[in-house]
């Protein structure tokens, strides 16, 4: 027994030193191997725990976008509703309106019926009327035929309405009578205004140059100037006619004052019409 002891023992101490020094390495290996696992085991803890974490929040994210398409998907269910409703409205208002329009087109048809038949029957009534037309002719002349014999007559009256001169020549008391008397055709009538005092103011061939007025009693004074001779007329009241002759012709000129104002007169010449056909021209 002791042999074999010392036999194990001598075979132990005549082992190499390579063996030894490999057990060695495989030791450290090992210690190394195990250090590696543990970290990647604590790494691969982390990222699982990391990677949970991420998938928890996409799946929030997802139930939060599902939620959200829900509800716009209820939203969408009710505005489909509400159209719906809106074109069922529509529709039976599209009907009446169809309705609506065959009447329209019914009536306007009736109308147009009536229309022609009226046209007809007026197209009757003016064949009618042109077949007496010559008579309706003569009424218009003898109407055209009353119309100037009452023309001459108003004419006459108006004349019967203007006073006569102690010569017989009608005092025109307006424009309007002038106007008158001027379409009479027996005399040329020259109207005038004067306005400022002392400023003679050529009338035809006179002149005539205002002097003063009186407003409260319708008077004026003014000189007559013919052929280079003054002749004076004072304190005169209106609608009065003075009378006056120029060079040999003894047929009298009248001069006719209807308006007094503040150094202001309006009025006219009367001229004869043989005399006056270069006189009444010189202005």
């Amino acid at each position: 027994m002791t042999e074999e002891i010392d036999r194990s023992y001598e075979s132990r101490r005549s082992a190499p030193g390579w063996m030894i020094a490999a057990v060695a390495v495989l030791g450290v290996v090992a210690l190394v191997g195990l250090v590696i696992a543990h970290n990647a085991t604590t790494q691969g803890q982390e990222i699982q725990q990391s990677f949970d974490g991420k998938v928890k929040a996409l799946q929030a994210d997802f139930a939060a976008q599902v939620a959200t398409l829900q509800q716009h998907q209820t939203q969408a269910d009710t505005a489909n509703s509400g159209l719906q409703s809106d074109l069922s409205v529509v529709t039976k208002r599209l009907r009446i309106t169809q309705t609506d329009l065959k009447k329209a087109h019914e009536e306007a048809a009736e109308i147009k019926t009536e229309s022609e038949q009226k046209i007809a029957e007026m197209d009757g009534a003016v064949k009618t009327e042109l077949a007496t037309k010559a008579t309706n002719d003569d009424v218009k002349t003898v109407d055209g035929k009353v119309t100037g014999v009452r023309t001459d007559l108003d004419s006459t009256q108006n004349d019967l309405k203007m006073a006569r001169s102690e010569l017989g020549t009608l005092i025109a008391r307006n424009h309007e009578d002038v106007e008158q008397l001027r379409r009479l055709g027996e005399r040329d009538y020259l109207e005038f205004t004067i306005d400022a005092k002392n400023k003679p103011v050529k009338v035809g061939a006179f002149m005539v140059e205002l002097k003063g007025t009186n407003l409260n009693k319708k008077r004026y004074s003014v000189s007559l100037i013919i052929d280079d001779v003054h002749i004076d007329k004072k304190n005169l009241p209106v609608n009065e006619p003075v009378f006056f002759h120029q060079g040999n012709d003894r047929r009298p000129l009248e001069m006719v004052v209807n308006q007094v104002g503040k150094d202001k007169v309006t009025g006219y010449i009367s001229v004869p019409k043989a005399a006056g056909a270069t006189t009444a021209s010189g202005d």
